[in-house]
This record gives C-alpha cells, structure tokens and sequence, in this order.
C-alpha cells in the first residue's frame, strides 16, 4: 500500500471518487461493541462448557462404576443391571442431546451478536454519510477486496472512533452479564 508518491491526497481522493474503504477487521478489533459482545459469547460458551464438562464427568464415574459392578458379580439380578444399563444409555443420549443443544444456543447467539454488529455499523454509516455523501463505502476484510488503497480513501479510523464513543455514551444496559 505504498504509494506516497501516486496515490492522491484525502481532498483530492474525494474531489475525484466519492468512495471509501473500511477495514472491517481493523473495526471489529478495536470497536468497543463488539469486544463487549464477544467478550459476552466467550462467557457463556465457557459456561456451556462447564456445565457440560460436569454431567459428562459424572457420566463417566457413573460407567465405570457400572462396569466395576458388572465385573464384579455385584448385581443382585440380572434385570437390576440391565436396568442400570439402559439408565446409563438413556443418560449418555441425553448428554449429547445437550452437547447439541447448547452448540446450537451458542451459534444462534453468534448469530444474533453478528446481526446486531451488523446493525450497529450499517446504521452509524447511513448517518454518517448524509454528512460525507460516499456514493460507494467498501468493506475490505483481510484485504480481500482491495489490493491496493490509496490511504485517502480508508475511513476505518474515522468511523470506529465514532462508533466508540457512540457507543461509550449509551446508557449502562450494555453491561448484560
């Protein structure tokens, strides 16, 4: 991206071409929403993880405790430790029904946090460009779009510090936990 002796000046850069470039990795890095978010998701999916953990620890004593039974002639009927196995069964389908579950409640929750980040940004740069008029604002994440820009044209740092202290002064609801 060195192109200080080509590439025009911000004043000319928006004489010529009304257009701009995000950086929208730089953005989600450093927006204080989305670290927040995803500081949110981070917690319960360790909490998930956690519960989880738990019962299936406790499935495992309880296995190997049915398998030492097993081996050991310690049931008093035959029935009593199909019964017992077909406890340990049902127990093990709903651990994975679990495990499923909360990796489906997570990636809704991923999902629902992207659509808000989303909506955050989409409805900061509809105002945003009443002001500045861009006639096209591009995305470039991980510079897949735009292989070279002049610096001119890149309004990551305008935008995310408006966004930060947008964010920044609404009201305390953010801190859900």
């Amino acid at each position: 991206e060195d192109c200080t002796q080509t590439c025009p000046t911000e004043a000319a850069a928006e004489a010529n071409l009304p257009i701009a470039y995000i950086n929208v990795d730089s953005l989600l890095l450093q927006y204080q929403y989305s670290i927040d978010l995803n500081d949110q998701l981070l917690r319960k999916r360790e909490n998930s993880q956690a519960s989880y953990n738990q019962k299936a620890r406790q499935f495992e004593e309880e296995a190997a405790e049915f398998q030492r039974k097993l081996e050991n002639n310690a049931f008093l009927s035959e029935q009593r430790a199909r019964s017992e196995q077909e406890r340990l069964i049902k127990k093990q389908q709903d651990l994975q029904e679990l495990d499923q579950r909360l990796s489906n409640e997570l990636a809704t929750e991923m999902q629902n946090m992207n659509m808000r980040l989303q909506d955050s940004i989409y409805n900061y740069l509809h105002e945003y460009n009443k002001v500045k008029n861009y006639h096209l604002i591009i995305s470039n994440s991980a510079n897949d779009n735009i292989l070279i820009g002049a610096p001119a044209y890149n309004i990551t740092d305008e935008v995310l510090e408006a966004l930060n202290a947008r964010y920044a002064a609404k009201p305390a609801k953010k801190s859900k936990k």
